[in-house]
């Protein structure tokens, strides 16, 4: 039930009928300043519209307050309107009307929310890692995101089309084929296949980042010393000037600083790849072996790409073990994709992109690359470089056209991180400009996961933290913090070893990704596993047990949920405790949680509503007794308030990509 919605069509009709709004136009923003109260005592929603349409009609805001009460419609859903303060108008939904849901959302397997009436066909692209190294921390957030968003979205009702775009055709693949000739041995990789690859690329990679940064650090001295030199000269301008202008001079220095501090942080990781090569022996006499690795890399890139018969054949045998490795974690995730379709896959489509583009006046040559010049970017989408290559542009928009044709979708959404910002600012520019305007195009975009440093999450030899040793952790954490020997001695029964880690191995994923989602997506967040795992507050794991309470009371009256329907057909459901009413307002609130995901592509609102149901069950099961209840009516009503908010944090959960267990 989306109460608020409810209230808001209601709205709208008195701000149609009221004297006092009904000559204005585009009532609709006034009409959507529907909020749930924070605090009970001033009801159970607010209307906030009040003060801003006074000034518009040059009135008292509580006169206006008061012309939208006279004409507002919810007799049938709340008790008399309150005006309070300055025009606020406080709703309190009667109990018959909470009564009446309560007993829809029990008997509706969807737990009260209804599939959309004009469902849309929705593309959701999401995670997407390059196959041929393993798959890391920085992959977490698109990939848990996504999933959760194809979810929601699919049980809204909209039919959701789930595609992995794996980079699988990249400069990835030179690094490991050049690996592999240069330092590979076959036998090892034949019987080892995943372990070496992974080994070879991080070699590979190492000797390419070593190389570049020793060609980086001069520039980067120059770099800072010039910006400082600007910083100081700035500072003196601003210490002459006067009044505005030197306010404006001092915020120009201000971001001098900071271009130079981001220089400096680039020095500091540059210099660390170089001590990292040369406090090893063995490494440095490979670097000085290979000193042009970048450009041979790219060379088996092209010749991979031309079609070369042996790099070719190196391809499609090292790519099924490089998909293996990752699919390995999206199981453990509990991932799945409707279509899995690489970069490779494109790969023949990518010379009539560049020859329509051209055809239509859109791209040029400059410095003998391809390119697509847009007056609203500094700089221009490179399509083709001059070796003849294509770049990650050229092969987004085959790969739309294709969905558009393939798929017909109304919406597609990328969920990708915020620094591809202007990359696809561009690509959804160019999409416009060749006619592929007709479907919503929206960039999903998310912060970075960071250590206790602040700085993005890596081990001490500077690489990205992989996932999957990441996933161990945490499941190694939930164990200790789940199966805590004290806890489990109070169960009956015990809980055995195999259960042990099955909980543990639920809990320790969770943790991962609902701390993930809680944050607000475009945000930044500290990766604190202790926190993740812990048995209270804003966690997957309190959620879980929340869950597993419900379970508990249940089996404790002996009951199960058809049993509880049964009762509810002979004993009505009723109000008689504030905790009951609660709880039903905070089961009612589901579908606008689900909502709200949608409207903002924010899973963490529907991670703040699992919280604000697991507190309110908690209150509620504090103080309103089920097994010892004051009456048998008063207990068919609680046993309907556990069993549906067992049914909501099971399925809020479940979209959120999390599994329950029935006892922790």
């Amino acid at each position: 039930m989306h109460i608020s919605q409810l209230v808001k069509q209601r709205l709208q009709d008195a701000l149609t009928t009221c004297p006092i709004t009904a000559s204005l136009e585009s009532l609709d923003s006034y009409a959507s300043m529907v909020r749930p109260t924070t605090d009970p005592k001033f009801g159970d929603y607010q209307v906030n519209c009040a003060m801003p349409l006074a000034k518009l009609v040059g009135s008292n805001p509580r006169e206006v307050a008061a012309g939208l009460v006279d004409a507002l419609q919810v007799a049938d859903l709340c008790k008399p309107p309150e005006i309070a303060g300055p025009g606020f108008i406080n709703l309190t939904l009667t109990d018959e009307f909470l009564q009446d849901q309560m007993l829809r959302m029990l008997a509706d397997p969807r737990c009260g929310v209804p599939e959309s009436e004009n469902p849309k066909r929705i593309i959701v692209d999401f995670s997407s890692p390059n196959v041929a190294k393993p798959m890391h921390v920085g992959h977490i957030r698109s990939t848990v995101i996504g999933d959760c968003l194809a979810r929601t979205l699919q049980f809204l009702g909209h039919q959701v089309i789930t595609d992995n775009h794996l980079g699988d055709w990249g400069t990835q693949f030179g690094i490991i084929i050049y690996g592999y000739k240069h330092f590979g041995d076959v036998a090892v990789v034949r019987e080892n296949p995943v372990a070496e690859l992974s080994t070879l690329y991080r070699r590979v990679h190492q000797l390419m980042g070593y190389h570049s940064a020793k060609k980086s650090i001069a520039k980067l001295e120059s770099e800072i010393q010039a910006l400082s030199d600007e910083h100081h000269s700035a500072l003196s301008a601003a210490d002459a000037a006067d009044g505005a202008d030197a306010k404006k001079k001092r915020k120009a220095a201000d971001g001098l600083v900071k271009k130079r501090k981001a220089a400096e942080a680039k020095l500091e990781e540059a210099r660390e790849k170089i001590d990292a090569v040369e406090q090893d022996a063995e490494l440095l006499a490979l670097a000085k072996q290979h000193v042009d690795i970048g450009q041979q890399v790219l060379i088996e890139t092209s010749k991979l790409h031309s079609g070369d018969p042996e790099n070719l054949a190196l391809w499609n045998e090292f790519l099924p073990f490089c998909k293996d490795e990752i699919n390995r974690v999206y199981d453990r995730l509990n991932v799945t994709f409707d279509h899995v379709l690489g970069e490779s896959f494109y790969h023949p489509m990518l010379q009539d992109v560049v020859d329509e583009l051209k055809q239509r006046g859109l791209a040029k040559l400059s410095d003998d690359a391809v390119c697509v010049f847009l007056p609203e970017f500094d700089a221009p989408m490179i399509v083709q470089k001059r070796d003849g290559a294509f770049l990650y542009a050229t092969t987004d928009i085959a790969t739309l056209r294709y969905r558009l044709t393939e798929f017909n979708p109304d919406e597609i959404l990328y969920v990708v991180d915020t620094r591809q910002g202007e990359h696809f600012d561009k690509l959804f520019a160019v999409a416009r400009l060749i006619g592929m305007d007709q479907v919503k195009l929206v960039h999903v975009n998310f912060g970075t996961v960071l250590g206790d440093d602040g700085k993005p999450m890596k081990t001490r030899s500077g690489s990205l933290i992989g996932l999957e040793s990441l996933l161990d952790d945490a499941v190694a954490a939930a164990y200790k913090e789940a199966c805590d020997p004290d806890r489990l001695a109070k169960m009956d029964p015990p809980m055995d070893e195999p259960e042990r880690r099955e909980v543990a191995d639920v809990i320790g994923i969770a943790a991962i990704k609902y701390a993930d989602l809680g944050h607000e997506r475009t945000s930044d967040y500290k990766f604190n596993l202790d926190k993740m795992v812990a048995l209270n507050g804003n966690t997957a794991t309190y959620a879980q047990y929340s869950y597993a309470r419900t379970v508990g009371i249940l089996q404790k009256n002996e009951t199960d949920e058809e049993s509880v329907a049964d009762r509810m057909a002979r004993d009505r459901f009723t109000i008689t405790h504030p905790a009951e009413r609660a709880l039903s307002l905070a089961l009612l609130r589901f579908e606008e949680a689900l909502q709200s995901v949608y409207q903002d592509y924010a899973p963490n609102h529907l991670v703040e509503y699992v919280y604000s149901l697991a507190e309110t069950f908690s209150k509620f099961n504090d103080q309103c007794h089920v097994l010892k209840a004051e009456s048998e009516a008063i207990q068919t009503t609680r046993l309907a308030l556990v069993t549906m908010t067992k049914r909501v944090l099971k399925q809020a959960l479940e979209l959120l990509g999390i599994r329950v267990v029935r006892r922790m």
